[in-house]
């Protein structure tokens, strides 16, 4: 999921998917271990996917607007 669309999310939505990915990140590093993940390019998927997740949480805390969700100023 792009960072656009996470950013239209919720923070429980958030939180919840980021659950998910760290799992499925957990389960293709244990397959990798055990020699029965045949596309390694998932473990790469997974953990960008979780940065990503974790970045737009972090914006948020922080209370940094992007420039996506900033709203033009009017004159």
């Amino acid at each position: 999921m792009r960072a656009k669309e996470l950013r239209t999310r919720n923070e429980e939505e958030l939180q919840t998917l980021l659950a998910e990915a760290e799992n499925q990140l957990f389960r293709a590093r244990l397959e990798n271990a055990t020699h029965q993940l045949d596309n390694t390019s998932s473990i790469d998927t997974a953990r960008r996917e979780v940065a990503r997740i974790k970045t737009v949480l972090g914006e948020r805390a922080r209370g940094i607007e992007t420039a996506i969700d900033a709203q033009p100023a009017e004159e």
